[in-house]
């Protein structure tokens, strides 16, 4: 974890602040506004009460949490191209101990089940309803398939890494060819939870 986010939750717990260590924790790689992040039963709408945010003419604007259109992996800020100025939340006090108890729990669960130690943009496929991606990666026969540099994690199928040289082009091929095998083996369509920017075909 980044030396600054640790000192940002070690401030949160110091102050007694329960919720926000675990969000922080969960935010990981991707913004935990822009795509309502969340992971062990809880979700960044959970504890958001307003941001502020600038739109594609320049015009800076704040907006309360109900009006966000926060979901599984979108909120407004994604689908309408905002750019995060500023967010409040609303916190709860809690038991110093009973949070770093928790962290220490929750962080011992990502390295042993998540490919922590490979680079990634995190989960890569967003959970179709009714399945677990990973699972149906893994049933496909997937684990640790490999395109170029990119990798399906054997740790954890859910998860695309970079094993070694993976070029963006790697990476797009195999989440294509996965979400291909997959849908060819269960009729399921795997929707990415990365967003693309860039320059694919180089």
């Amino acid at each position: 974890m980044e030396q600054y986010k640790q000192e940002f939750i070690e401030f949160m717990v110091e102050s007694d602040v329960l919720k926000f260590g675990e969000f922080t924790l969960k935010s990981g790689r991707k913004s935990p506004f822009f795509m309502n992040a969340g992971a062990y039963g809880g979700e960044m709408k959970d504890v958001l009460t307003e941001v502020t945010v600038m739109d594609e003419e320049g015009e800076i604007v704040t907006l309360p949490a109900d009006k966000l259109e926060l979901g599984y992996r979108t909120s407004i800020i994604k689908t309408a191209g905002y750019i995060v100025l500023e967010a409040k939340l609303q916190l709860k006090e809690g038991n110093p101990e009973v949070i770093r108890e928790t962290m220490k729990d929750l962080t011992i669960r990502r390295t042993t089940k998540q490919p922590l130690e490979y680079p990634s943009a995190g989960s890569t496929f967003k959970r179709p309803e009714g399945y677990f991606a990973g699972k149906l990666i893994m049933d496909s026969g997937l684990a640790g398939y490999q395109v170029g540099g990119a990798q399906v994690s054997e740790k954890h199928c859910g998860f695309v890494i970079n094993a070694g040289g993976a070029t963006a082009r790697d990476v797009r091929t195999l989440m294509d060819n996965v979400r291909d095998i997959v849908y060819k083996k269960y009729g399921v369509t795997l929707e990415p939870e990365v967003k693309f920017l860039g320059d694919f075909e180089a």
